[in-house]
């Protein structure tokens, strides 16, 4: 299941996309006078009800909307928690020129980093230095503390991709990265969140990046030093997880921080990343 939040007479709705368009979920319960889901963070127990709804209505053409009409939000819109995981990826970490991670690198980015589908992305006056980093995000779905690597995949909603944009003059200009990490918008997300069923294994997701059509990273989810289960597992130690938390898994090689010659992302840069079978985000620089 895939699931959506569009746009809808200045609110946000909840929908599911199908080959045939958008069920529009929460039109469908405010017609009959039940509380939308809106914004809310979706627990997995709602996830349930929402695939009933989507399975009644989905031979219902008056909920179902064209989705080449629809305007999307981020499709995870009110996380308590933005998680990020640093030096991920082996071979992004050599290119770097930093050691591989023997614990999970963890830092924080805020609500502000989100933003609409596709929406241009305003490099900020305050750095130079721009990149793009193609993620995959993990969308937690029940709460959870001191959970195993072993189970820690029956917490997850979904998952969806990501763009963890970075200004790496500010990253590095002290030892915490958040100022690098946390200018406005600097976190977009693909149209939807892809539920875990249709995700069997997270470690296997072909990823990709490119930057005005060239391609700049080319890698697999397989190369990851922490699976997605693994970092579950460590962060349940210290902090307690719940459903709407978004964790960003690291980004693999090919990134301009790597590169000999650094040409950083600049106003009308376009740059897409893709995850397989999670879909993309595409976003001008302005």
């Amino acid at each position: 299941m895939k699931l959506v939040r569009h746009f809808n007479s200045g609110t946000v709705n909840l929908g599911v996309l199908t080959d045939k368009g958008i069920i529009d979920i929460d039109g469908y319960l405010l017609e009959r006078g039940k509380k939308p889901f809106g914004t809310s963070n979706i627990t997995l127990e709602e996830a349930e009800v929402i695939k009933q709804f989507a399975t009644m209505l989905a031979s219902n053409n008056y909920y179902l909307l064209n989705e080449i009409s629809c305007q999307f939000a981020s499709c995870v819109s009110n996380p308590q928690k933005i998680i990020c995981i640093g030096l991920n990826y082996r071979h992004h970490a050599i290119e770097s020129g930093m050691a591989i991670p023997t614990i999970p690198i963890v830092f924080s980015k805020f609500n502000n980093t989100l933003c609409n589908y596709g929406e241009d992305i305003t490099l900020s006056e305050v750095g130079k230095e721009f990149d793009y980093e193609v993620e995959l995000g993990v969308v937690i779905g029940k709460r959870c503390k001191n959970v195993k690597a072993a189970n820690a995949l029956e917490y997850v909603l979904g998952y969806c991709v990501a763009n963890d944009l970075s200004c790496r003059d500010l990253q590095f200009r002290s030892s915490q990265w958040l100022m690098g990490k946390s200018l406005d918008k600097f976190s977009p997300l693909g149209k939807y969140i892809v539920t875990k069923d249709e995700i069997p294994n997270p470690q296997n997701l072909q990823m990709n990046c490119y930057v005005n059509g060239e391609q700049r990273q080319n890698s697999n989810t397989a190369d990851m030093v922490f699976s997605v289960a693994e970092i579950i597992e460590d962060l349940s130690k210290h902090f307690t997880l719940e459903p709407g938390d978004l964790i960003l898994t690291g980004t693999p090689e090919g990134v301009i921080f790597g590169m000999k010659e650094k040409n950083w992302l600049k106003s009308g840069d376009v740059v897409k990343v893709e995850i397989e079978g999670l879909g993309f985000t595409e976003n001008r620089m302005a």
